[in-house]
């Protein structure tokens, strides 16, 4: 049986005042450009026509707005103290051993480097070992590449975000 009514957290997110939508937009993901594309979109019918948004709103990021978009993610390994979402997310790194923190710390250092950002990853579900083979294959990318898959992680994390943003009480 499928229901034509909006879910109860969507239908909550679509009637925040636009300055507490805007606070938890621009919390799922920095990049103001995002967080004011979907703002301007609702109010949303179904979880699909916000996600679809969000790809829409990722896609259309500057290079500019990706930096700031990245700039809200602590590195691997080291997420924000108090910050729940981060170490949540960054949960696959909490048990691992101090060899392979020490050998991320190195890794997130020299791409960092490379590319001028801190290296960013869908790290919901994976392991600390995935996200260092992750660093490893993609620091020898050019900048170019390794920007859209920057946007293509962001958009996974964005969903993730929103989809915990939405969720029914």
């Amino acid at each position: 049986m499928t229901s034509t009514s909006t879910p109860p957290g969507l239908a909550r997110f679509n009637a925040l005042e636009e300055h507490a939508a805007f606070a938890a937009l621009h919390e799922a993901c920095a990049a103001t450009a995002w967080a004011r594309r979907l703002l301007a979109a609702r109010p949303y019918a179904t979880l699909a026509d916000l996600y679809a948004a969000s790809d829409a709103a990722m896609a259309a990021l500057t290079a500019v707005d990706l930096e700031e978009a990245m700039a809200g993610h602590p590195p691997i390994g080291r997420p924000k103290p108090g910050d729940p979402t981060s170490a949540r997310e960054q949960r696959g790194m909490a048990g691992a051993s101090e060899g392979l923190k020490a050998e991320m710390l190195e890794l997130n250092l020299a791409y960092q480097e490379k590319f001028g950002h801190v290296f960013l990853i869908c790290a919901t579900g994976r392991t600390g070992e995935q996200m260092r083979d992750a660093v490893k294959e993609r620091i020898g990318n050019s900048p170019e590449q390794e920007r859209e898959i920057v946007r293509t992680e962001l958009g996974k994390i964005n969903r993730i975000r929103l989809a915990r943003l939405v969720e029914a009480d």
